[in-house]
């Protein structure tokens, strides 16, 4: 009886109906509801008029303009109206104005002003996506997936994103209080000091002597240019320390990278893949699907790798992860990525600025769309502190009350030596950064398990 309310319920509201868990002769109903129902859309689609919809627009426009409380511009009005339109679609399209094109383009090349964070709109509110390393956000312990809610006292509820991202800006060093919430917490303030954010777009470093480390904080211009710079930059500090040292593996960190151009992210790929699809794009035209593949060439010679990932890594780090993890190149670590699964262009519109219009979906080697989803990690590492002893040499000398060695110079100084050891490994010390600990663990096993082969 409870099914078949709500299939008369369903019937009544004209909504689809899922009829798997019925019986036959309803499900021959639940069919009839869901043909009706996809016919009354087209019905209405056919119906619909786009001249008069368009008059429909010029009288609305005519009589806001004359009647609203406040007077508002011509330009206010129908810029709000178009990306309306194009942000009702999904939370990536957009209209831009001049202003926010310019700030688009100074952006992907690596320098921008404001507070640091990626963000999109959920609920009517902005959610964090990412914040960037090094910023004002980012030091203040914005994390991904936060909900900002206002702004300076004043509710984000009604703004658009471009709105919103509009107040976050502003001239350095003056000051904006933000009220953040965040999953299993109340609310809370935030007080940040706007500045101008210069991205360190790839930064790397040896890590216990024999592993490369490298980080990407976004993709923006030259990103694969930099990253081949380091692995040289890497190489050579691993042979000045030790004439005989070679690295074992490298470490590609792309946690809380917000993403960025697409061919910077096919480059970055290429450089650790020797052949096979890297990704491929498609439209809602079968016809303009694009793949890109990999040319022979792997800057690493084949070395472990391992790559870094959590739910701030999105878009154009989902192509390198997604494409390493594909074709088995890399070990991905971490937590499962944002899962921006789509294609934005960039279109000018003349002096009217330009749109930023989702124009493709983007699939990973294996033909699999992440969006909504992610990419899956390899091996799931979640983030936090982890707590461990001074790991140096334990030996005789190290136990308690130990003989010292009757043919040392100075016994006291020796004793000293002893007594300094054992404090220093009492002391316990915290590592905050877990998943690269672990990343670093599994490189030495990889590389350990190569040799075994060999």
């Amino acid at each position: 009886m409870k099914k078949l309310l709500l299939l008369i319920i369903a019937i009544t509201l004209g909504s689809e109906v899922f009829a798997e868990d019925l019986p036959a002769s309803r499900q021959i109903l639940a069919q009839k509801a869901n043909k009706n129902a996809a016919n009354q859309k087209k019905k209405e689609d056919a119906d619909f008029d786009t001249y008069r919809m368009l008059k429909l627009f010029g009288e609305v426009l005519k009589k806001t303009k004359e009647d609203y409380v406040e007077e508002v511009s011509d330009k206010k009005l129908i810029e709000s109206a178009l990306n309306g339109m194009l942000s009702s679609l999904d939370p990536h399209s957009a209209y831009l104005t001049l202003k926010d094109w310019e700030d688009m383009q100074v952006t992907t090349k690596g320098e921008f002003g404001g507070l640091g964070i990626e963000v999109t709109m959920e609920g009517g509110l902005v959610k964090v996506i990412s914040p960037i390393e090094d910023t004002p956000a980012f030091k203040a312990g914005i994390k991904p997936g936060d909900l900002i809610t206002s702004l300076d006292g004043v509710p984000v509820l009604g703004l658009t994103l471009n709105e919103a991202v509009e107040k976050m800006r502003g001239k350095p060093n003056t000051e904006i209080k933000i009220t953040v919430k965040r999953e299993g917490q109340d609310a809370f303030d935030l007080t940040l000091t706007r500045a101008i954010i210069k991205l360190t777009l790839v930064k790397s470093e040896l890590k216990d002597g024999n592993i490369g480390y490298i980080r990407i904080t976004s993709f923006s211009e030259k990103v694969a240019y930099l990253v081949q710079e380091a692995v040289k930059k890497l190489n050579k500090e691993a042979k000045e320390k030790n004439k005989d040292n070679k690295i074992i593996g490298y470490i590609l960190d792309l946690r809380n990278n917000p993403g960025g151009l697409l061919d910077e992210s096919i480059k970055v790929s290429d450089l650790f893949l020797e052949k096979g699809e890297i990704v491929s794009t498609r439209s809602r035209r079968a016809n303009e699907t694009q793949r890109w593949t990999a040319s022979s060439g792997d800057i690493i010679n084949g070395l472990p790798l391992v790559v870094l990932i959590n739910d701030g890594s999105a878009s154009a780090s989902e192509i390198v992860s997604g494409a390493l993890k594909d074709h088995h190149r890399a070990i991905v670590v971490g937590t499962k990525s944002f899962g921006k699964g789509s294609v934005q262009t960039v279109i000018p519109m003349d002096k009217y600025g330009a749109i930023k219009l989702t124009t493709q979906r983007y699939y990973t080697p294996s033909g699999t769309s992440i969006q909504g989803k992610g990419i899956e990690p390899d091996i799931e590492v979640k983030q936090g502190q982890y707590k461990e002893y001074n790991s140096g040499r334990f030996s005789e000398a190290d136990l308690n009350n130990a003989l010292v060695n009757e043919q040392d110079k100075d016994k006291k100084q020796a004793a000293d030596k002893k007594q300094d050891k054992n404090d220093d490994k009492n002391k316990e010390k915290v590592v905050n950064d877990y998943q690269l600990l672990r990343a670093m663990d599994i490189v030495k096993a990889l590389s350990i398990y190569d040799r075994a082969k060999k």
